[in-house]
């Protein structure tokens, strides 16, 4: 559809319901024939020296002579315009392109549109993700464009096999996705299910990454534990690629999802590939062990302490039992209570201004630690239980939301039940796990169903000359389940 200038404004600015931001910048081109053009940008998101210097005075100073409008339109487009980033766009493209950060120019009389790449919106800087610190490594992390996270994956993968997909989700939000993957090595059918799971995605805004995970989980599979990764380390999603996963950058988000997602990966990190072998099967190991730990300890205690405490040492058993004695609590009340406390520290750690961490510390302290164990209203041992599994849950800090939530559970199954209590709520959380599949990709490969080959980078860590031999990737277990 041919639109005049007029027109085009008068429906932008509808679309936009007459938003202060929305910028209209009219010219006349020299020409005999004076013809005239607009550029459309939203303010803010556009640096406007840019814009001028690649743009605007080119476009005043060209003498096009008697060109009429489609001549005119063809030479701006081939020969005019000093931008690298040139595309033509149609009407439907308009508001999307805009909202990007683009500048459009629409030359009055003929057809087509141009989008101008001339961004210049403020943005945090690359700098080293809080959330996945590493020892030995690079120190760049994700940030919000999404341009920007292309870049640090392209620089990492000079493959021409690497395929960015654009699309498009929220109705109201219209955020961009950006599909990232080895076009050799992931598995059509994983792609395929990746692209219906966000076809039927009906949400009208889409502001962080983890909007879209609830989307991408298998139907009727446990929900507890997550079969979508998340990252904002450049270098793990480019691991992830090279294995056959697919990334999905959010615009505006520096955590970019990663599918599917194995149980055993929540117990990798970057610092294992980059230390001697013996010492990252170590770290591994401790961090399996801190995992039961943070989960079990306090169920056991409670387990041992309510129905079973001949099974502790006599020098242990007298010195919890005559702690215990003192405090006004069951021991099942008293643990939940504990662990409850500690979760409302570490949330109110988590969201008051740094300047205030230090006294919430101190306070914590004070009253749960020494005040609370002095008046006798909570035994030490309890304390030191919880505490010790709270700690071990930062270990594996991606599973820590689903650690936490077993940790209550199991605390609850083993004041009523017991020992066999814990037994049976481990089978059923076995089980459940067992089931549960990510895109088709059962969540306990390599564990179930077994293979022997994955299982040199699950507990311990191969050397490199034997992991470098045979790369594994979930598109074998994809085309497995396909067959």
């Amino acid at each position: 559809m041919n639109d005049s200038i007029k027109e085009l404004t008068e429906w932008l600015k509808t679309q936009f319901s007459d938003s202060a931001d929305l910028t209209v910048r009219d010219l006349t081109l020299r020409s005999k024939r004076q013809i005239r053009a607009a550029v459309y940008s939203i303010e803010g998101m556009v640096d406007k020296e840019g814009l001028a210097q690649s743009s605007l005075n080119p476009l005043l100073a060209y003498d096009f002579r008697e060109q009429t409008s489609q001549e005119v339109y063809s030479t701006v487009l081939n020969s005019v315009l000093a931008t690298g980033d040139l595309t033509e766009i149609t009407r439907q493209q308009l508001i999307s392109f805009i909202a990007s950060g683009f500048a459009v120019l629409k030359i009055d009389g003929a057809p087509g549109l141009i989008a101008v790449g001339a961004q210049g919106f403020a943005f945090r800087g690359v700098t080293e993700p809080e959330s996945e610190v590493v020892q030995r490594g690079a120190r760049e992390g994700f940030t919000e464009p999404l341009r920007v996270n292309m870049s640090l994956i392209r620089r990492r993968l000079k493959n021409p096999d690497l395929v960015f997909e654009q699309l498009t989700v929220g109705e109201k939000s219209r955020t961009q996705l950006m599909l990232c993957y080895l076009q050799s090595a992931v598995s059509p059918l994983l792609l395929q299910k990746l692209h219906d799971r966000l076809d039927a995605c009906d949400l009208e805004t889409v502001l962080a990454a983890g909007y879209l995970s609830e989307y991408l989980e298998d139907a009727h599979t446990s929900r507890l534990f997550s079969g979508v990764g998340i990252s904002e380390r450049p270098d793990t999603v480019c691991g992830k690629l090279t294995e056959g996963r697919i990334a999905i950058i959010v615009d505006g988000s520096p955590a970019v999802l990663i599918v599917p997602r194995l149980f055993v990966e929540e117990f990798q990190g970057v610092d294992d590939y980059s230390n001697r072998t013996y010492y990252a099967a170590f770290i591994r190991v401790m961090k399996y062990l801190s995992f039961f730990i943070s989960v079990y300890l306090p169920a056991l205690y409670t387990a041992l302490a309510q129905f079973h405490p001949e099974y502790f040492p006599t020098w242990i058993l007298i010195k919890t039992a005559r702690s215990l004695s003192q405090t006004p609590l069951p021991v099942t009340l008293e643990v939940l209570l504990i662990t409850f406390v500690y979760e409302i520290m570490k949330e109110a750690g988590l969201r008051i201004p740094k300047s205030l961490g230090h006294a919430v510390s101190i306070v914590g302290a004070l009253v749960i630690g020494d005040s609370a164990v002095t008046a006798g209203i909570i035994s030490s041992s309890t304390l030191m239980v919880v505490a010790t599994a709270a700690i071990c849950g930062y270990v594996t800090s991606p599973l820590y939301p689903p650690v936490t939530m077993l940790r209550f559970a199991f605390i609850a199954v083993a004041g009523a039940l017991g020992l066999w209590g814990i037994v049976l709520a481990s089978a059923l959380v076995l089980i459940s796990m067992c089931s549960k599949t990510s895109l088709g990709v059962p969540y306990l490969s390599a564990l179930s169903p077994f293979s022997l080959r994955s299982m040199r980078d699950v507990f311990v860590r191969a050397g490199w000359k034997q992991l470098s031999k045979h790369t594994i990737k979930v598109q074998n277990f994809a085309e497995t389940e396909e067959s």
